[in-house]
């Protein structure tokens, strides 16, 4: 009876810590644990299979992890690869701005021949004389204004010839550029950096630590031994599985998988993430699947609450496995 105590206490206490308790008689329609062994009739997917978790690998999705969904948004554009906006390009000046000496003499000569043209048309309109006399004068101004504009001509195309010719970039290439020059190719552009996730061969140890683990997992579920069930689960599966006892104690039903016999495992996938291995293996096995009431004596009407106690039933799951390098594997998802 102490005993029975304190296993109840830890699987409530496990259940309460960590992650959010699961209604598993709900998703099964009947007992405890949805594993697969208890009629194949689980409504979720539930652990983590590294970043492979939210992958689609042709079995249920992963609805239950501990593991973040990624972001549904889709992610900023790269500032790096994509081009930023350039304003655009000013509108070139015009003689006049690029040289303003120059148009502040053209400028001055304009404005005395302007006002030569009217005041001294004026004057000469003004006076009268009996002898009508050459116009000297006038004639040697406007040769003076000429003489003026082609020089201040003459200059600017003299400094025009003088600038400075633009530079021709040739012969310069990628692999002609010295190392650490604005051609030379940045280390972030490299496309062989190593990834995340390579690929893992699963040897046939691995194999029979898997069948070990499917039958070591089903008699610690039917001995309700937590203890049991850590040595073989992650530590989200054991919230799982702890949560599922905690349920089943309070609806006073207790689920036994008795007789497991392994049918077929055909390994799906296997990869390696940093120091971890994982490996996802379909497995078919058969066993005697039943759920009893615990509150019920033996013999009585309503003591066998599902299955059979004498008649195997065969199931079919998902079992995702992971381990740190060189460690022991452990239950870490189980998908339909």
């Amino acid at each position: 009876m102490l005993k029975g105590s304190r296993l109840i206490a830890v699987c409530t206490v496990a259940s309460l810590i960590g992650l959010p308790t699961l209604s598993f008689a709900k998703a099964r329609g009947g007992g405890g644990f949805s594993s697969g062994a208890r009629g194949g009739n689980s409504s979720m997917g539930i652990g983590s299979r590294g970043s492979r978790t939210y992958q689609d690998n042709g079995a249920k999705p992963i609805e239950q992890s501990t593991t973040p969904k990624p972001s549904a948004t889709p992610p900023p554009h790269n500032t790096a690869s994509s081009p930023t906006p350039q304003p655009a390009p000013a509108a070139s000046p015009s003689w006049w701005q690029r040289n303003p000496l120059l148009a502040g003499i053209a400028g001055g000569l304009a404005g005395t021949w302007i006002g030569h043209m009217l005041f001294g048309a004026t004057e000469s309109s003004a006076k009268t004389t009996d002898t009508e006399e050459p116009a000297s004068g006038s004639n040697s101004f406007g040769l003076i204004l000429l003489l003026m504009m082609v020089g201040a001509g003459a200059l600017y195309f003299f400094k025009r010839s003088r600038r400075a010719p633009a530079p021709v970039f040739t012969g310069l290439s990628r692999g002609t550029s010295a190392r650490g020059s604005l051609l030379d190719i940045s280390s972030n552009d490299r496309t062989d950096r190593p990834t995340t996730d390579t690929a893992y061969t699963v040897t046939t140890e691995d194999k029979a630590a898997f069948q070990q683990l499917l039958t070591d997992i089903q008699s610690a579920w039917t001995a309700q031994d937590v203890a049991a069930l850590r040595r073989c689960l992650t530590p989200e599966m054991l919230s799982y599985f702890s949560t599922a006892l905690a349920e089943d104690h309070r609806r006073g039903v207790q689920n036994h998988v008795e007789g497991v016999e392994l049918l077929k495992g055909d390994v799906r996938e296997a990869w390696s993430e940093g120091d971890q291995d994982y490996a996802t293996v379909d497995l078919r096995w058969k066993a005697r699947d039943y759920t009893v009431s615990t509150t019920i004596p033996r013999g009585e009407p309503g003591y066998l609450v599902e299955g059979s106690e004498e008649t195997p039933t065969e199931s079919c799951e998902v079992w995702t496995f992971m381990r740190v390098k060189n460690g022991q594997w452990l239950l870490s998802a189980i998908q339909q």
